[in-house]
């Protein structure tokens, strides 16, 4: 390599290198699981990339020729099978979508096992079979790389807000897998214009996976902590209601609609929220809605609708598939977490437990045969319905005795 080319390559190491020491210092200071998990796929994505570009060989001429190439041969399906598995639990796991994170599981299984087959055969290939070699590792990479866009594409198309941006970043990976691969095999026709764009994409989608973790862990970390309702905050749900949430609603019938699938519509129906403002003032309607808020959002999951009907009534839109079943366990996964007993602190710090009483009811609903007001209507009606047929709490109490 010349001196330009060098220079292209050292500021891609250094700003990689950036991005790494920033990522382990998140996970030092985080000490969480998703800050971990960045951490590792960081430093094996920018490993590979400095790898391919051929500095460290620049750098280090006495370097093993057949070393560089097993690492050079397994990497990049490494890194790829690194970043399938956690791609599976960045977009909600098995609960989001079980098609879809089976598939990266599977994925992320095959992916190993060619990143050691090919590492396998360049520890026992001669020098001449190396251009063969880095052919098939192309190939692996490839195809990769066209199963992440796939399972980000599905993953936006279902509605993750995140995942938009998801599919811009693997469209980066893989103009980077490509200049990489150009550079490895050594491709006539290509210069330095080629070498700045492909330093230039594995920066710029390193940076783009670490905004993106970080944005989804702590949104993890903040629904885990609502959920729990520390005391002492007085946060906010965050949820639409009003026209947004008939917005939103109308959105989501829409976009199932274009896909010729189906809508449930379930309702959360907190019936006596307001039972303990007498004794603890008024302060305490806040903290109650905002725990069961961030406890139905995280049953939910983040590709539905979320929204509040008005205070007693939230409204989750989910969306499925028309060769799809909706899973009922959803249902229970929501009354067991909305249920839960939660503690609230009233005026003069005084504490008590709050025992949520719920009504859930579930619609399913053809979008376009359906107006959202009228919906979400029936669904409280019938969650309220529930409500009303319930035996009183000392009765259900004398019952179970």
């Amino acid at each position: 390599m010349n001196m330009a080319e060098n220079t292209v390559w050292a500021i891609m190491t250094g700003g990689l290198l950036s991005l790494a020491l920033l990522a382990a210092a998140e996970a030092v200071v985080i000490r969480s699981r998703g800050a971990v998990r960045n951490l590792l796929l960081v430093v094996l994505v920018s490993g590979t990339a400095v790898l391919l570009s051929g500095l460290p060989e620049a750098l280090f001429p006495g370097l093993p020729a057949q070393f560089v190439m097993v690492l050079k041969a397994g990497l990049g399906p490494l890194s790829n099978a690194l970043g399938l598995r956690f791609l599976g639990i960045w977009t909600g796991g098995d609960r989001e979508d079980p098609i879809v994170y089976r598939l990266t599981v599977w994925g992320s299984f095959g992916m190993l096992g060619a990143a050691l087959a090919l590492m396998v055969l360049a520890a026992l290939a001669a020098p001449g079979d190396y251009t063969l070699l880095m052919l098939l590792s192309a190939a692996v990479n490839a195809l990769a790389v066209l199963l992440l866009m796939v399972v980000a594409a599905r993953a936006a198309l279902l509605g993750d807000p995140l995942a938009r941006w998801l599919v811009v970043a693997c469209v980066i990976l893989a103009g980077m897998v490509t200049g990489l691969y150009l550079k490895v095999l050594k491709i006539e026709g290509f210069g330095l214009g080629l070498w700045i764009f492909t330093a230039a994409c594995a920066v710029v989608f390193i940076l783009m996976m670490t905004v993106l973790i970080l944005v989804r862990n702590q949104a993890n970390r903040r629904l885990a902590r609502l959920a729990r309702l520390e005391t002492g905050s007085d946060p906010a749900t965050g949820l639409p209601t009003g026209a947004k949430l008939l917005s939103e609603v109308e959105h989501a019938f829409w976009r199932m609609g274009r896909l010729h699938g189906k809508c449930i519509i379930v309702c959360v129906y907190l019936s006596n929220l307001y039972e303990l403002a007498d004794s603890m003032g008024r302060t305490i309607d806040n903290q109650i809605l905002a725990a069961t808020a961030a406890r139905i959002r995280r049953a939910a999951g983040f590709r539905c609708v979320v929204g509040m009907y008005h205070p007693r009534c939230f409204i989750i839109v989910f969306s499925t598939e028309r060769k799809r079943v909706f899973d009922e366990s959803l249902l229970t996964r929501i009354r067991s977490l909305v249920t839960q007993p939660l503690q609230v602190v009233g005026s003069n710090d005084k504490r008590q437990q709050f025992l949520p009483q719920v009504g859930i009811s579930a619609l399913t609903v053809v979008p376009d045969h359906a107006q959202p007001q009228d919906v979400i209507h029936d669904a409280e009606q019938q969650a309220m319905d529930q409500m009303r047929r319930r035996p009183p709490i000392d009765d259900q109490a004398e019952t179970a005795c």
